[in-house]
This record gives structure tokens, sequence and C-alpha cells, in this order.
């Protein structure tokens, strides 16, 4: 079994524009690769992809297509992310599952990790993203995406996508 979630990937410019307000961040963060930043909806643990998949496509048939924004930097203890914002997004999250956690859904996208008891490493960050505002994009697809472990760090896998929208 694959532990899986379900996401929102943000279009190539959106993360260039993120990007390029990182610039060279180089300081004592762990940063999440550009290439595996997106919006998760809900997160499902260890999971059998076909079943996680039929169940999801049937919660997402019919929805519409969601306006996602990025903006401004927060953490949670040991992440450092920026708040995804679009009115249709939470209830998005619910239908794909996002209820079920015990905690309440913050759309975000994970950006850097720190150790939760060094608070103050992510302080100049989430100063320095406190303005940032991407450009707003329609989010036409939802992907169920795999997590896994190997040598080379954590790699995530669109296993199926789901349309939105007409």
């Amino acid at each position: 079994m694959a532990v899986l979630f379900s996401a929102l990937v943000p279009p190539d410019d959106v993360v260039e524009a993120v990007a390029e307000a990182l610039g060279d961040p180089g300081d004592g963060l762990r940063w999440e690769p550009p290439e595996r930043w997106h919006v998760t909806l809900a997160y499902y643990g260890p999971d059998d992809v076909g079943a996680r998949a039929a169940w999801l496509a049937d919660r997402l048939a019919g929805r519409a297509a969601v306006d996602v924004r990025l903006e401004k930097a927060a953490t949670f203890p040991g992440v450092l992310w920026l708040t995804a914002a679009g009115e249709d997004l939470t209830p998005l999250a619910l239908a794909a599952g996002a209820g079920a956690e015990a905690r309440p859904y913050v759309p975000h996208l994970t950006l850097a990790r720190f150790p939760r008891e060094e608070p103050g490493l992510a302080g100049r960050w989430t100063e320095s993203l406190s303005d940032f505002r991407s450009r707003s994009w329609t989010a036409t697809e939802a992907v169920l995406m795999t997590s896994e472990r190997g040598s080379g760090g954590t790699r995530y896998r669109v296993a199926r996508a789901f349309g939105l929208g007409a």
C-alpha cells in the first residue's frame, strides 16, 4: 500500500514566482524542491491506490474548478508555508476527505521544514514573504498522489488526475 493524498498542483509560472520570491534561501531550513510543491486537499495515509481513486472520483464528480492564489507566509510547528486562498478551496477539500483528519483544514503550500524547537528560523521568511501574492489561477484538476520514501528522499507521483469543472 502506498501513502496517498489529494492535491492541487500550481501552474509552472506560479511555481516560478514563488521560487523568485525566495531567491537563494540557503539558511537552516530544509526546503521542499519546487517540483514537489502542491496544495494538499486531504491526506489518506497508507491506502490502496485503486480503491482510493474510485472513492475520490465519486467524491469529486461534478465539482467545479476552483480559483486559487498563494499569498503570505505563515508557520505551523516546524513548517513554513504559503497560504492558499480561494473561497471554494475548503469545500473542495472537505469533499476530498479533509474533514476526516483530527485537525482543521488549513489550505497551504509547504515551503520548508525546520526544528520545532527553533521557530525563529522561519521568522525572516514570514516577514519577507508577508506581502507575497501570486496571480490567481483556476485549478481545473485535482490529483491523487503517492508519497514514496527512498534513499534519495521523498518522491511524489501523480497516481490519477480528476477533472474539475464542466
